[in-house]
């Protein structure tokens, strides 16, 4: 490898790394159900179902949105908003669930958080019914990696998956720690009615940002 193409490939590998962690950062539902995954569970070890679901879902969305989907999307009107609107929806209906869920407390309640099966099932939904999730993806991850090709891309695309995978064990870690801290189950109870109300603030935002009157 030359000087100039192994700084190539480095330039490709930041802006994959800073573009996903200017995506990923903001609080999402993707975000806010990881950590209370790891802040319900009795062991850090049970949340996996729900990591690598999650990951797992963002990495089969980048792929997709750097081998062409990208362009389907974006380019047909009618296909955007069917998914915005479904979307919209779909976020108002996880809000419900989430404002009516009940904490589970480790060390008090049979079992602490969901089950595999269930975690499996709800990071799924989010990840891939979220549009948010798949226009950042699609639109915004999957329209930069046009700019590069042969072994670029593939630095570009693997450093975009690399940063999701690593933020959701994150999150798992930093839920585990807050919820050790709270042995009455008080701060999940706020933790959940403030996740079911941002859930919905952003329903609501996106159906606004593209439905503006």
């Amino acid at each position: 490898m030359t000087f100039i193409s192994a700084v190539a490939g480095g330039g490709a590998m930041w802006h994959g790394v800073f573009l996903s962690l200017g995506l990923i950062l903001p609080l999402g539902v993707q975000n806010v159900f990881i950590f209370q995954q790891g802040a319900y569970q009795k062991r850090l070890w049970r949340v996996l179902p729900a990591v690598l679901t999650a990951a797992l879902c963002d990495t089969l969305l980048i792929t997709l949105a750097v081998t062409g989907v990208s362009v389907i999307v974006m380019d047909h009107v009618w296909l955007k908003s069917l998914l915005m609107g479904a979307g919209t929806l779909f976020l108002l209906y996880m809000g419900w669930i989430t404002w009516n869920s009940k904490p589970r407390i480790p060390g008090k309640d049979g079992q602490a958080g969901y089950s595999a099966r269930h975690q499996i099932a709800f990071a799924a939904s989010v990840s891939l019914l979220n549009p948010h999730a798949i226009l950042d993806t699609v639109g915004v991850i999957g329209t930069s990696s046009l700019q590069y090709a042969g072994t670029d891309r593939y630095v570009f695309v693997l450093s975009c998956i690399a940063v999701s995978w690593a933020w959701f064990a994150l999150l798992a870690l930093a839920g585990r720690w807050a919820g050790s801290l709270d042995a009455t189950g008080g701060l999940l109870v706020w933790l959940i009615r403030l996740s079911a109300v941002f859930i919905w603030i952003v329903a609501f935002t996106l159906l606004y940002s593209f439905y503006p009157g």
